[in-house]
């Protein structure tokens, strides 16, 4: 009886991680990326950079929406080093993203 319901346990979390990984993927169906020029940048996003990653040049930026919510993805590069730096729709500086990380959700999308 313990194995029965060993093995039931296991079937039910198997169908709950494919549930989980089916609904994540419908939710990157969403998103969309659109490339954008650093001169187009906001202000607020350059001044950013400027002052606290010194020696970093933009190498490229995006603009991502998903869910109803707009923000840019902006590469900095200086030397060897690369980040990801996350916008809000206003130019606020909402997070840091090794850039390894990022390479490695876009060789996931199918």
């Amino acid at each position: 009886m313990k194995k029965v319901l060993f093995v039931a346990v296991l079937m039910m979390s198997v169908l709950v991680i494919n549930a989980q990984a089916t609904k994540t993927t419908v939710t990157n169906a969403k998103s969309t990326k659109t490339t954008v020029k650093v001169a187009d940048l906001q202000k607020s996003i350059t001044d950013n950079i400027a002052k606290d990653y010194v020696g970093y040049t933009i190498k490229e930026a995006t603009n991502v929406t998903a869910n109803n919510s707009v923000t840019y993805n902006v590469v900095v590069v200086k030397g060897t080093a690369t980040e990801t730096l996350v916008y809000d729709k206003d130019g606020i500086f909402v997070k840091k993203l090794p850039h390894s990380t990022v390479k490695h959700h876009s060789t996931h999308k199918k």
